[in-house]
């Protein structure tokens, strides 16, 4: 049947098909990241604390996390066209809402509406490309499809902090009701449906799922701040997370057929390597987009809007490197692909283990210019990579378990970077801060050239401000360091996907991959 799709579908219809699905993923990645600039203008607005505020971006993950691997089972209930439909609507009213909003609940109220109708729009996007294009013309598909996956993220913090200085926080909201408006009508008009399948909703196994992921994500979301298990709160959502895991592993041996979706389709090598690498990617790509502004605004002292401009070259780059991989995915083993990206990712990260408070733009630039480029080296051939070894019945159900695992692998990814960051922040400051006594020779000079002796009161101001520079550098230098280990350790994995790139059909012996 996805043969066919593809067969009767003209070239100009296919790429009408693009900008629709394609505008309504960008609006739902872009979300991840544009409003962190805004928050600090949203917590005045709203009068409310930080770590108030901070449940307007807790809100969201956790509400897209849940319904992310439900695409499949609303996919077969409503029909794709129709749930997309519904998704690319409900998320629209809802950003307008986000906008509109007046107090701190409603905010996080229409946040949560903007997570559940957005969870599916990455997924649901990713099932329809690789449907209406020849398998030959894959890569080219999941080429445009990564584009707008990688490079969203990474320009968010640079359009929200252009709106949030040029107008305010709430166009970060707005911007998307034109954008899903056009994409409503368009998908409405030529995106192809596919059949209705009559299923009945596994409540168990979806509760097990919501304790599962819900406390997984509060849990990496809010941990630093609560410093861990040193708080009820974290150890009672890593109680649930375990409980919901356990849970629903049991149901589903127990009632394959009848559950929320089959973990038999972890069985297919490709799609759970692929997705292991995707989640190991997140770690590095989404921990690096958290450090990297917080170094540039908070440490060196940049304007929002330079520090959008300094990153936005990453995203640059990374579309290069989509549209590349695109022209000579289907002539090169995807596998040498994933290990150059990897290589080329290290070396661009190698350079923030080199970073001190003297770097300047470029210093900043060049490494990010690698990264964007390597990062996508490795997921569009990753993303083609996953689905080529499963059936067509499959595709929507593993897209979006493929997207969650990419979800959890960035969260993982922020939590282990703040953690780092904070926890090394306090090992510098009290391993430098032994050196500072008046009989060090070195505090001596440092003074000394200052015209200050140390029983001055200037004195220790100043030598703590600079105590708390260094290791906050030294923190920095670390987190890099970390994130390029983690890309090094994906080199092994590479070498367990399979070479065959000939797609199964859809059959009676591969469609238990899928529950019905």
């Amino acid at each position: 049947m996805n043969s066919s799709i593809a067969t009767n579908i003209s070239n100009s219809k296919r790429w009408l098909i693009v900008v629709a699905t394609m505008s309504a993923t960008l609006m739902q990645v872009l979300d991840m990241t544009i409003v962190n600039v805004a928050l600090p203008h949203m917590q005045g607005s709203l009068g409310a604390s930080s770590d108030q505020i901070s449940w307007a971006l807790t809100s969201y993950l956790v509400a897209s996390a849940i319904f992310m691997p439900l695409t499949g089972f609303f996919c077969d209930r409503f029909g794709r066209k129709k749930y997309l439909l519904i998704c690319i609507g409900g998320f629209t009213v809802a950003s307008a809402l986000c906008g509109a909003s007046v107090t701190l609940f409603q905010l996080i109220l229409f946040r949560l509406l903007q997570g559940i109708f957005g969870a599916a729009l990455v997924p649901l996007s990713q099932s329809i490309l690789a449907d209406v294009y020849l398998p030959k013309d894959r890569g080219k598909a999941m080429a445009i499809w990564g584009m707008g996956v990688m490079v969203g993220p990474i320009l968010g913090p640079t359009l929200g902090g252009y709106l949030t200085e040029i107008v305010n926080w709430r166009w970060t909201f707005y911007v998307n009701v034109p954008v899903g408006i056009m994409a409503f009508f368009l998908a409405w008009s030529v995106v192809p449906d596919t059949a209705k399948k009559d299923r009945s909703m596994d409540w168990l196994g979806l509760l097990f799922i919501c304790l599962f992921i819900g406390g997984l994500q509060y849990c990496l979301d809010r941990g630093n701040q609560q410093d861990w298990f040193n708080a009820n709160d974290i150890c009672l959502s890593a109680f649930l997370c375990i409980t919901g895991i356990v849970g629903f592993i049991t149901h589903n041996m127990r009632q394959p057929q009848h559950s929320v979706f089959d973990l038999k389709i972890f069985k297919n090598r490709n799609f759970t390597i692929s997705s292991l690498l995707l989640a190991a990617m997140g770690i590095g790509m989404f921990g690096t987009m958290v450090i990297q502004p917080l170094m540039l605004e908070g440490f060196l002292n940049y304007p929002v809007l330079t520090t959008g401009l300094i990153i936005a070259p990453r995203g640059i780059s990374g579309m290069v490197s989509m549209l590349l991989m695109g022209k000579i995915a289907n002539r090169v083993d995807p596998r040498y692909l994933i290990s150059i990206g990897i290589l080329l990712s290290v070396i661009g990260l190698s350079g923030g283990t080199y970073y001190s408070q003297d770097i300047n733009k470029w210093w900043v630039i060049w490494p990010s210019l690698l990264q964007g480029f390597g990062m996508s080296m490795i997921f569009m051939p990753l993303s083609t990579v996953a689905f080529m070894t499963l059936p067509d019945s499959a595709r929507v159900e593993a897209s979006g378990l493929f997207s969650l695992l990419r979800t959890i692998g960035s969260s993982i990814g922020i939590s282990i970077t703040m953690t780092i960051y904070s926890r090394y922040s306090q090992i510098a400051w009290n391993q430098l801060g032994g050196n500072i006594q008046p009989f060090n020779p070195a505090v001596q000079q440092y003074l000394e050239h200052l015209h200050l002796n140390i029983h001055q009161p200037q004195a220790a101001m100043l030598l703590g401000n600079e105590l708390l520079k260094q290791s906050q550098m030294i923190s920095f230098v670390n987190v890099y360091a970390f994130i390029m280990w983690s890309f090094l350790l994906m080199l092994p994995l590479v070498f367990l996907l399979k070479k065959n790139q000939t797609p199964q059909s859809s059959s009676p012996s591969t469609t238990h991959l899928v529950a019905d």
